[in-house]
């Protein structure tokens, strides 16, 4: 499935342009070890990420979606270009809301994070822009 989502995305690249990223997705933020018993998946989030991420770069995807405690455990065996998308961002202080497995914006930088996706701290925010705005200086303090 996930080679097939690669040459699909390359076949579809007109000629002279690069093909967009192909991420697998991992675990997602909203599990944790207890969900994953449930679910009969062996293994720590952090084990079950770590597989699927082999598995990922065997099929030749650009990277993966994965929770920013997830990171430490990537970046040194797949360094960049090798993508490594973080969700399950939220503030300093904001909730977690539905997430199990969040960090801070200026953690999933520190730790190795290409890009981070940050939603209902944003979406939800009575200044959105302003919130925004506090996530970038955070970020760029972070740099």
């Amino acid at each position: 499935m996930m080679e097939a989502a690669r040459a699909g995305a390359e076949a579809g690249t007109p000629p002279g342009q690069k093909p967009p990223l192909v991420l697998a997705v991992t675990v997602l933020t909203s599990l944790d070890d207890e969900t994953l018993r449930e679910l009969n998946l062996p293994g720590s989030p952090g084990e079950r990420v770590r597989h699927w991420t082999r598995l990922a770069q065997a099929a030749g995807l650009s990277g993966v979606v994965c929770s920013a405690q997830e990171l430490p455990l990537l970046r040194g065996d797949f360094p960049p270009p090798f993508v490594l998308l973080t969700p399950g961002i939220r503030p300093a202080g904001a909730a977690a809301g539905d997430q199990r497995r969040v960090a801070t914006p200026a953690q999933a930088v520190a730790q190795g994070a290409d890009f981070i996706v940050v939603g209902r701290p944003i979406t939800q925010a009575p200044d959105p822009r302003a919130a925004a705005e506090a996530i970038l200086q955070e970020i760029m303090g972070a740099c």
